[in-house]
């Protein structure tokens, strides 16, 4: 009897039908071109969904994207010489991303950061190359944040002819998204809500804008972390790395967003495990993030909307944190988030501590402080140049930053325990995107 299963493993292919991913030279070209996975509604189990753009699919996450080019625009200015040094702040992903773009057009990369960043990461950071400079005491009062940022201060300095990519208000961070959005046009053709964390606001504000150009009414929703700044709400120390800020990033396109969510860490982790078990893409804090936000939109928008959602990462940079169940034990990162989000009318109603949705998004500059909170500002930022506004530092240049003209430098954010846990509450009336920005 012939052994049919043998008899198929040893079937030669015919080399013309053979599907093969890319064969790339250099390293930049490995960057981009992720798949777009479908994703069902992770929490009600409908047949609803949203489609994922894996950004974790490039080697570093999506500011691999943003890093490259960056460094490259700043080498054709002539802002950035061959061999010159290039400092910036990070929590991580876009270190990864400098730190690839240092390889590829030979910068030596010095990344500051503090004890916050995980040990298997700075090890990998230092890996390929990169210097990590780990601040060890926290600014009195702009905290981990203000540390970073005023080490780089004193790295380019040290350092004549540095560059500092300044991710949160470069317009090339902005620009370096047009790849990815050609990508999701590509892959799904109508998009007709797209979904996005919020940190230095370039993959939201930079993907929208060149979607808008096939897509003319493309809506835009922005997910956000309790406790950042970004959409108005007072700064407090933030547990979720990577995902909102306590400054006002100059990228962050207000105008864009029909509505913004903020999601709290035990609903990012619920999220991320969910994800893991039903479809085995997941990634880290800003992932959960996003798929709650764009699962709940899935479920309650009309049926033939199509949601894009982003991923900025994978989940292995999270293995001891979010995924580690001790850990989310020890730091009350349990439960089962409400169904709905909460919902505010205006920025500064009040301050929001569980997943929250607000229609009503507005540059915060110059809006009255949310009632009830008190948030310092920074000493001795008059000294730099800064302007406290509500509590949150607008940034001055740094030298050695991307361009002339006075772009202010941009870093990460202070993070530190969130807390709190997931409450039950009221279903968000209305339960839709539509009456948002068009």
């Amino acid at each position: 009897m012939t052994d049919t299963l043998s008899e198929a493993r040893t079937i030669t292919p015919v080399l013309s039908r053979l599907v093969t991913g890319g064969t790339c030279h250099t390293l930049e070209h490995v960057v981009g071109n992720t798949p777009t996975l479908w994703i069902p509604d992770i929490a009600a189990g409908t047949d609803r969904g949203f489609w994922a753009k894996l950004e974790g699919g490039n080697p570093g996450g999506i500011k691999d994207r943003s890093a490259l080019y960056i460094v490259e625009r700043a080498r054709e200015r002539g802002h950035l010489a061959p061999g010159a040094p290039i400092v910036e702040s990070t929590s991580g992903t876009f270190g990864l991303g400098l730190a690839l773009a240092g390889i590829v057009h030979g910068h030596p990369v010095t990344l500051v950061s503090d004890p916050g960043l995980e040990a298997p990461m700075r090890h990998l950071l230092a890996a390929y190359g990169a210097r990590v400079v780990t601040v060890t005491e926290p600014h009195p009062a702009g905290g981990w944040q203000q540390a970073r940022r005023l080490r780089v201060g004193e790295l380019l300095a040290e350092s004549p002819g540095a560059y500092c990519p300044d991710q949160y208000a470069n317009p090339d961070n902005v620009a370096a998204y047009t790849s990815l959005a050609t990508e999701l046009a590509g892959q799904l053709g109508r998009i007709d809500v797209l979904v996005c964390a919020v940190g230095t606001g370039g993959h939201s504000a930079g993907t929208f804008r060149a979607l808008r150009r096939f897509h003319p009414d493309l809506r835009l929703v922005g997910v956000d972390s309790v406790g950042s700044t970004i959409f108005g709400q007072p700064a407090r120390h933030r547990f979720m790395r990577g995902l909102g800020s306590s400054i006002h990033p100059r990228n962050v396109d207000y105008a864009a967003f029909s509505e913004v969510h903020w999601v709290a860490p035990a609903e990012a982790v619920w999220a991320c495990r969910r994800l893991a078990a039903m479809r085995y893409a997941t990634g880290g804090w800003s992932v959960g993030a996003v798929a709650l936000v764009a699962s709940w939109l899935a479920r309650t928008s009309p049926g033939h909307t199509r949601i894009a959602a982003v991923f900025p990462d994978g989940p292995h940079r999270y293995a001891e944190t979010v995924f580690n169940d001790d850990y989310c034990a020890a730091h009350g990162l349990c439960g089962t988030p409400a169904a709905d989000p909460d919902r505010i009318g205006h920025p500064t109603e009040r301050e929001v501590t569980r997943w929250t949705r607000c229609a009503n998004v507005l540059d915060p500059v110059g809006l009255p402080a949310v009632q009830g909170s008190v948030v310092p500002a920074v000493q001795g930022d008059a000294a730099r140049g800064n302007s406290a506004r509500g509590g949150v530092t607008q940034e001055a240049p740094v030298p050695g930053g991307p361009a002339p003209g006075g772009l202010p430098p941009g870093s990460p954010t202070p993070e530190g325990p969130e807390p709190g846990s997931p409450t039950l509450g009221d279903p968000a009336p209305g339960g839709s995107v539509s009456g948002g920005r068009r």
